[in-house]
């Protein structure tokens, strides 16, 4: 784990871990614009929520996205049997080179999530890597991104106090710690 304070008692941290074991206030899941669940975070952030998140999901899909959640969007549901309270369901950009807007939908998809965050007025939330399993998002950049866009939102913030950004593997730890490292300081660490 590594831990940047930011000022005020606004801390962002990496974590390598499950996702759905994070007893944040909410989560993220890097879902797909159907919101069904997938593979991946997604698929995992279903089966460990349970069927109410599900049906959470299908009447959004219903009364607001019928033709699926855009990316760079987000909305949240409850948490099914999670600890957390709430998933915030975001759609990351699909890496096709480069030239396709896919850094700014990116930095929307945490924009949009962290907005929802706020709305919710929660202290805390743990965020995916977004993009970079199956949208094959590459991860340095895209680490970038959330590192960038999430610190930003956090020094702004009314209600989040708290963004944890969790990671499954060590090489992925490795590319956040790095990133974290080139934020200003304020405090303990």
């Amino acid at each position: 784990m590594q831990r940047v304070e930011l000022g005020n008692g606004k801390i962002i941290e990496v974590v390598q871990g499950d996702i759905t074991c994070q007893a944040t206030d909410a989560i993220v899941n890097a879902a797909n614009s159907s919101l069904m669940g997938g593979a991946g975070v997604d698929g995992a952030i279903h089966r460990a929520a349970g069927p109410a998140l599900h049906e959470e999901c299908k009447q959004i899909r219903q009364a607001q996205y019928p033709k699926g959640l855009p990316a760079g969007h987000a909305v949240a549901t409850s948490a099914g049997d999670l600890p957390a309270k709430y998933v915030i369901h975001t759609v990351g950009p699909v890496w096709r080179g480069g030239g396709h807007h896919e850094a700014e939908l990116l930095a929307s998809a945490y924009r949009e999530s962290f907005r929802v965050a706020e709305e919710l007025a929660i202290h805390s939330v743990a965020f995916p890597a977004i993009s970079t399993g199956a949208y094959v998002f590459p991860l340095e950049p895209a680490t970038q991104i959330a590192v960038s866009t999430l610190a930003a939102q956090l020094l702004s913030a009314k209600h989040v106090r708290l963004v944890k950004l969790v990671v499954f593997d060590s090489f992925s730890l490795k590319i956040y710690k790095n990133e974290l490292e080139r934020l200003p300081r304020s405090g303990n660490e």
